[in-house]
């Protein structure tokens, strides 16, 4: 999301044939967990830079959600050739490949931002988002590698914390440096030459942050690059085309897969207008670039949450779990759009604390007793990953059809978070076949 959502299980290519094969460079491991901290923070930097291009480009709330679309249409698009190109190249190159992707990407809003172009700059963040599938195609078993096989769940926990902090990090961060720097004018008072010239001016932020990423970016890419050699004996399956597909047909699996979309959808839609949302006057009335920061809060809680989480996780049904923390979300907006200020505002925030444990637990529910098929099951979710770019599109039609009400459109995650809750009553029980 994914939270930015937790797709690092998705899409894996087959482990090494020797399960004791590992690379002893202590150090690589953190720069692998960076990735991890720079896919969740550059799927939430969206939601900062929705408000910008939304001011600069004087957008409805369907043509910003486009920013969403172009990214979380990557996963649909790229997900499958992905896998492919890594059981090609190896997951070394093939993590190095996506990493320089992802750094066209961050170069590409240059050009978008000095020709003031929105259509360059949603083809950059689809190129940016194509890098990240590429690489999360890696992360996983990549991060299995890295140690002895006895720790290996102690790395991917850990790597799983980076990305939420992410999450967490980049919202405030972005927030700082690219609605910081939102004038005073507006860009619906200019027009023409004068037009063009604020766009440019305003949109400097925005690639200077994301310069600075792609100069990250290739530091760690070039770590990646000197281990390229160092696994031995890698073997991986070969592709099938678009395998699973009757994995969809089984009831459990068919009814989780749609609620993988559904909660990207929902989280992404939430995440997206947040900073709109607490900006007007019956909620907050603050200027966009003062109230910027309370992104971090909505990922923050779902980072708290996912350490609460675990722990509950082993006390109760996780389908009871999940199912509750669906009714919760929905209380939490229905609170949000009846209320006023503060109230409105952080119950609103709250729903990212209700998030964090859906997706994993969606998933394995989803994917309980597939045996031999659990990786087919694995690529169909990392598919439904769309959600994130259909459903946010989708409350931005429904926003804009009802005036630009905000608060009407949240009728769209209430329906999400509402099938949800049914999926985990009716997966409360473990999986029998």
């Amino acid at each position: 999301m994914a939270l930015a959502p937790d797709v690092s299980s998705s899409t894996d290519p087959q482990p090494l044939e020797d399960e004791g094969t590992h690379i002893n460079a202590p150090g690589l491991q953190f720069f692998v967990f960076g990735l991890f901290f720079i896919f969740g923070g550059i799927t939430s930097l969206n939601d900062v830079i929705i408000p910008k291009l939304k001011e600069l480009f004087t957008l409805n709330y369907t043509q910003a959600m486009l920013v969403q679309f172009c990214f979380f249409t990557a996963y649909l698009v790229i997900g499958i050739p992905g896998a492919k190109l890594v059981k090609r190249i190896g997951y070394m190159r093939g993590a190095v490949a996506g990493l320089c992707l992802m750094i066209l990407g961050c170069l590409l809003f240059t050009p978008a931002s000095q020709t003031a172009t929105y259509a360059l700059f949603l083809g950059a963040l689809f190129i940016l988002a194509s890098g990240v599938v590429i690489v999360q195609v890696v992360a996983n078993p990549l991060i299995s590698l890295l140690g002895p096989p006895s720790t290996t769940h102690s790395r991917l926990t850990f790597a799983q914390a980076f990305n939420s902090l992410g999450t967490t990090v980049f919202p405030i961060v972005g927030a700082t440096i690219i609605l910081g720097s939102l004038a005073t004018m507006s860009a619906d008072q200019l027009s023409g030459q004068a037009l063009v010239a604020y766009r440019q001016a305003e949109s400097e932020a925005i690639w200077q942050g994301y310069l600075g990423l792609a100069v990250l970016i290739g530091f760690v890419a070039a770590v990646v690059w000197m281990f390229r050699n160092r696994l031995h004996g890698e073997k991986h399956e070969a592709s099938q085309g678009l395998a699973g597909l009757d994995l969809l047909k089984r009831s459990r699996f068919g009814y989780g897969a749609l609620c993988i979309f559904l909660y990207v959808g929902a989280e992404v839609s939430i995440g997206s207008v947040i900073i709109n949302y607490l900006s007007q006057e019956r909620v907050l009335g603050q200027p966009e670039n003062v109230i910027g920061w309370m992104i971090g809060l909505y990922w923050g809680g779902a980072m708290v949450g996912r350490f609460l989480g675990s722990y509950f996780l082993r006390l109760f049904s996780p389908g009871k779990i999940l199912a509750f923390n669906a009714a919760g979300s929905i209380l939490l907006i229905i609170l949000s759009i009846s209320s006023a200020g503060q109230v409105a505002a952080y119950s609103l925030l709250a729903v990212g604390l209700m998030n964090s444990i859906m997706f994993p637990t969606i998933f394995s529910l989803a994917c309980e007793k597939l045996g031999p098929r659990a990786a087919d099951g694995s690529g169909i979710i990392n598919v439904a990953i769309c959600g994130g770019a259909i459903v946010p599109l989708l409350y931005g039609v429904v926003a804009d059809a009802t005036g630009g009400n905000l608060a009407a459109a949240m009728i769209i995650p209430i329906i999400c978070y509402a099938i949800i809750a049914g999926f985990g009553i009716f997966a409360r029980r473990p999986a029998t076949a």
